[in-house]
C-alpha cells in the first residue's frame, strides 16, 4: 500500500515522525481516515482514539485530545494537545480519573463551567481506558 509522511507532535515532544499507510483520528466532526494522496485538509481534533498503520503494516493506537490535523502537499501533521500511545497509558490512573469525573458531574449543573470541565475530563479518561484495553 502507498505511504505518506506523518508527524505527530504535542507541546511536550515529537511523538512520531515517519511513513505511514494510514492514520485515523477523531475530529470534532467525527472520525477521519487519511491515506496517501489525500487532498489538502485541516480539521480540529476532538477527544478519542487515534490509530495509525506504519510502513511495515504495524498498527498502533493512542488516546488523543485537542489540536489540529492537517494534510498539505501529501504530508500530514497531527498537532495534539495530548497524545498517549496505548502502552504509555496507566490504566488504573485513567479509571480513577473516570470515577472522579463521574462524581463531579453528579453534583454540578449542566450550565456550570465546572460541568464542562468535568465532562471533558470524563471523555479523556474514557478515551484512555478504551485505548489501553
Amino acid at each position: 500500500m502507498a505511504t505518506f509522511h506523518l508527524q505527530i507532535v504535542t507541546p511536550d515532544r515529537l511523538v512520531f515522525d515517519g511513513q505511514v499507510e494510514r492514520v485515523v483520528a477523531r475530529t470534532v466532526g467525527g472520525d477521519v481516515c487519511i491515506l496517501a494522496k489525500h487532498i489538502d485538509y485541516a480539521a480540529p481534533l476532538g477527544i478519542g482514539a487515534a490509530h495509525l498503520v506504519d510502513e511495515t503494516g504495524k498498527e498502533r493506537a493512542a488516546a488523543c485530545s485537542g489540536g489540529m490535523l492537517t494534510v498539505y502537499g501529501g504530508e500530514a501533521i497531527l498537532m495534539a494537545t495530548t497524545f498517549e500511545w496505548s502502552d504509555e497509558i496507566d490504566l488504573a490512573r485513567a479509571e480513577r480519573a473516570q470515577m472522579q469525573a463521574e462524581e463531579m458531574l453528579k453534583t454540578l449543573q449542566r450550565d456550570d463551567k465546572e460541568f464542562q470541565i468535568a465532562s471533558a475530563k470524563l471523555k479523556r479518561a474514557l478515551a484512555r481506558i478504551d485505548v489501553a484495553k
